[in-house]
């Protein structure tokens, strides 16, 4: 008497059952694509598809969902929902308050680096902002799709301009095999004219472009103090004072906001070199990564705005952007530009 074909045979047989347990097998313990699967069974890839399904329907497979001990799930949770956002970490520290940028950076890097790496896809165009945040990420990466890897800021003009400088890029780059495309010029200049001319050269010119076909934007958040901004640090004493007096409370990416997340027109957007509020609003993934007690309303404001899909912050944080305030104003909808990839 001939067999029939396994995909012929009944879904509630002791025979399905086997095979929807060798399949599970294959896929969940010992990684095989069910494409592979299919091939090796001589089966449909929707046939293998069905088969996962029905082994998790029927209790062969148990799926428990762990999160990491250092990952809060009810404030990520909250902080999407407030937000609007696609994707929220909020990571516990082990105590309060870590004490100082550094040991933030190193909490927040390897959450993010894990994020943006599930978020990329091949011949993605990741951008990184300059800063201790996005090298602390770059360094985190353990593996890349093949994708380029853009500078979506100058640097501190305050540092030498070195290959130090541009870490974050020359890192990512290197992991994934892609192209590296570095901003070697301050982020703020003294002047209009002089920042017109740097963005004219050619090797500038050529990243400063690359910038309109971002799909993953990585940045960090700074507030309006010293040594909590770049841009801040940059301006002379009265040009903070000014800013400060026209309601500036945060910075992302020489962008600038104050306290209701409203951008806050300056005027100096015409002398830094960095991605425009236009080319972010079309990327479809911007992800911060901020933290901090220092940093606490900053990263609310940027919140506020809208701009964000995504965020990685630290519990204190993610508290004080979810607290009622006596003159809290609701959240902007999250954007809708980014079309599905």
């Amino acid at each position: 008497m001939r067999t029939a074909p396994v995909e012929d045979a009944p879904e509630d047989s002791y025979a399905e059952s086997l095979l929807a347990a060798i399949i599970a097998k294959r896929f969940y313990l010992e990684n095989a694509s069910k494409v592979d699967i299919g091939q090796e069974m001589g089966l449909s890839r929707f046939k293998v598809a069905r088969l996962l399904e029905m082994a998790v329907a029927r209790g062969l497979v148990r799926i428990d969902i762990t999160f990491p001990t250092d990952i809060d799930a009810e404030l990520s949770g909250s902080l999407a929902r407030r937000y609007g956002l696609k994707h929220a970490i909020v990571v516990n520290p082990h105590q309060d308050d870590p004490g100082g940028p550094e040991p933030f950076t190193q909490l927040l890097a390897p959450p993010a680096a894990r994020l943006v790496t599930d978020l990329l896809h091949e011949d993605d165009v990741l951008g990184l902002a300059w800063g201790r945040e996005v090298t602390a990420v770059s360094r985190a990466f353990t593996w890349l799709p093949p994708c380029s890897v853009v500078q979506l800021t100058g640097v501190d003009p305050q540092r030498p301009l070195t290959d130090e400088s541009v870490k974050a890029v020359s890192l990512a780059a290197a992991l994934s095999g892609g192209a590296a495309h570095p901003l070697y010029t301050p982020l703020v200049l003294p002047n209009a004219l002089t920042a017109a001319v740097l963005r004219s050269q050619p090797t500038i010119a050529e990243t400063l472009d690359r910038l309109d076909a971002l799909t993953i934007a990585v940045l960090t958040v700074g507030a309006w103090g010293p040594g909590l901004s770049t841009v801040h640090d940059a301006l002379s004493e009265p040009e903070r004072h000014h800013h400060a007096e026209m309601g500036v409370v945060a910075e992302m990416a020489s962008l600038l906001f104050d306290a209701d997340g409203t951008p806050v027109r300056t005027g100096l957007g015409d002398r830094v070199i960095a991605v425009d509020t236009d080319q972010l609003r079309r990327t479809p993934e911007i992800i911060a990564v901020a933290g901090g007690r220092e940093k606490a309303r900053a990263v609310r404001a940027v919140l506020k705005s809208g701009l964000l899909t995504g965020i990685v912050t630290d519990a204190a944080t993610a508290r004080a952007a979810l607290a009622p305030t006596p003159d809290a104003t609701r959240p902007r909808p999250p954007r809708q530009a980014g079309a599905e990839r």
